[in-house]
């Protein structure tokens, strides 16, 4: 299973270098910004030390860790969203099947490079980029709204009320909007959620604005995401700093190579771990694991999903036949140090479909279909 993230970005963001080097790929950095171009598409392993721990304790044929797919979507966001054509067709079905958006903006400076804004300012690029994405949501529901009219002249009496529900919703999400606030942020109820899932709208996902920093500025990294989190984080909303650039020349390198790298930098951990903890926090995904002598396996899940739905990711008959589940949480194995001591103990637990699965959960489905 992967998550999956998007990877959008204003002109001279460095957004491909980025991408590089999340994903370990060779993209082209000087091409993708020619619109209209497929995504450039690279899949991951999901840093995940527990997972290695559980391999020495149980010597399994493989281990499976989560995958994070990224696509590096073609062109620069600004001003698409004026364009209908461009949100509305090409970036926005690249963008439908994201879990998450990843929004690159600048803060290093390259002479060689210069900002198409002429000056450096992340905190400006990001309420740019904020705003192009409201922007291609508004558009979105004007044209719902404006079918709902005509619908709604044709439409049987029985068939007016639920387009009535639905318009006072959108015109209620358009008013928000108009006022510069996405979806993320607001509090909506069943059905509105239902709406906005239906048109994937992309102020609803979760957002990590990545800024994009150069080498000169490492010291300073902790200090400008802080700055740019007191002001610009919110709800599914978060900054993070790399230094894209060195990223992927590191990515490049065999791993004992590049953490004597990165030790020499300060770095205590790699941009990819860093940006796909960020993504899995603010996407509310958590992972449980199933171990066995054939396989170690990592299955990313939401949070607050049940134990009937979490075995329907494995597979659909664990989750129509579900009869139970036998579970322990990864503290608890690793304290007992291995699965026949943690069941001398009786620690093992029993649960039913509405157990709310937790971040870590050691998992045995039985089912009968």
């Amino acid at each position: 299973m992967s998550i999956n993230i998007g990877i959008i970005g204003l002109p001279q963001s460095g957004k491909t270098t980025v991408f590089n080097a999340l994903t370990g790929g060779k993209a082209d950095t000087t091409t993708h910004a020619v619109d209209g171009l497929p995504p450039h598409i690279g899949v991951v392993k999901v840093p995940e030390p527990r997972l290695w721990v559980l391999n020495d304790m149980f010597h399994p044929a493989r281990v499976v860790p989560v995958e994070a797919k990224y696509l590096d979507i073609s062109a620069s966001v600004k001003g698409m969203a004026q364009d209908s054509k461009g949100f509305g067709g090409r970036l926005l079905n690249q963008l439908s099947t994201v879990d998450t958006i990843f929004g690159v903006v600048r803060a290093f400076k390259e002479e060689s490079v210069p900002h198409p804004e002429i000056t450096i300012n992340a905190g400006r690029d990001i309420g740019t980029l904020t705003l192009e994405l409201i922007f291609s949501d508004l558009t979105i529901i004007e044209h719902r709204l404006e079918r709902l009219d005509d619908t709604s002249k044709s439409a049987k009496p029985q068939d007016r009320m639920a387009i009535q529900q639905e318009k006072e919703i959108l015109l209620r999400l358009k008013a928000e909007m108009e006022n510069d606030k996405p979806i993320r942020e607001l509090e909506l109820e069943p059905a509105a959620v239902k709406i906005i899932t239906n048109y994937q709208l992309l102020t609803a996902k979760p957002l990590l604005f990545v800024v994009n920093i150069g080498e000169d500025q490492l010291a300073q990294a902790a200090a400008i995401e802080t700055e740019l989190n007191t002001k610009y984080s919110g709800r599914n909303c978060r900054v993070i700093a790399l230094c894209g650039k060195l990223e992927m020349e590191l990515a490049y390198m065999e791993e004992t190579e590049a953490k004597v790298f990165r030790d020499d930098y300060g770095l205590k951990e790699s941009g990819l771990a860093r940006a796909i903890k960020a993504s899995y926090e603010l996407s509310d995904m958590i992972s449980f694991f199933t171990v066995g002598e054939d396989e170690v396996r990592a299955w990313p899940i939401r949070r607050g999903l049940n134990a009937q739905k979490a075995a329907g990711k494995i597979h659909s008959d664990f989750e129509k036949g579900f009869i139970r589940a036998e579970g322990i949480a990864y503290d608890d194995l690793i304290k007992s140090g291995s699965m026949a001591e943690a069941r001398k103990k009786g620690i093992l637990r029993l649960e039913g479909k509405e157990y709310i699965v937790k971040d870590g959960d050691i998992l045995t489905f039985l089912f009968n279909v």
